[in-house]
């Protein structure tokens, strides 16, 4: 729906990424990972969003990072009908904020085909009762929700040792919900 409403398929995702998290900064380089695009015209996407007042910029060392400009009189709205248009992952998002998770993202099939019957989240939290609180998302949207649950020490730990599994993970595509990974 966003790629129909925004000319560009690239702005729409970054302006998903920055309106989900507008706590958030990031560089032009990282977006492009995470929304798996092309550097380049991520840059000129956010330089169009800078000139549009949605952005703005923040320099740290050599590096500029680009946030959502949440004093924008469009910001309330937009974040709204971004919340809409994204569906089961802005409803997994929320619930995963509330219930104070790390990072969480969406992997596997569901990435590419949105209609299937359920989908893969990673998530990276210190609380134990992430699971009852998915239980409620997957009636509500009758998807079933595989969950792989990480604790932060042993994230970090499986992270630094280069577990395999986790790498693999890491580097395939995927819809990122909360935190950095």
């Amino acid at each position: 729906m966003l790629e129909k409403l925004f000319t560009s398929g690239i702005r729409a995702d970054i302006m998903s990424l920055l309106f989900n998290n507008p706590e958030e900064k990031f560089y032009v380089r990282e977006i492009a990972r995470l929304v798996n695009k092309n550097p380049s015209g991520v840059k000129r996407e956010l330089d169009k969003l800078l000139k549009m007042d949605l952005v703005e910029t923040e320099r740290e060392g050599n590096l500029k990072y680009f946030k959502v400009n949440r004093n924008s009189p469009l910001f309330p709205e937009l974040k709204g009908l971004i919340a809409k248009s994204l569906g089961l992952p802005g409803a997994l998002k929320s619930v995963l904020k509330a219930s104070e998770a790390k990072s969480a993202f969406i992997h596997g099939p569901y990435v590419n085909n949105t209609n299937l019957p359920s989908l893969d989240l990673f998530v990276v939290s210190d609380s134990n009762h992430i699971r009852k609180t998915l239980d409620d998302i997957e009636k509500r949207f009758g998807r079933e929700i595989n969950l792989t649950l990480l604790n932060s020490p042993d994230y970090k730990s499986k992270k630094k040792s280069g577990d395999r599994q986790l790498r693999k993970l890491l580097n395939a595509k995927k819809i990122l919900l909360l935190g950095r990974l």
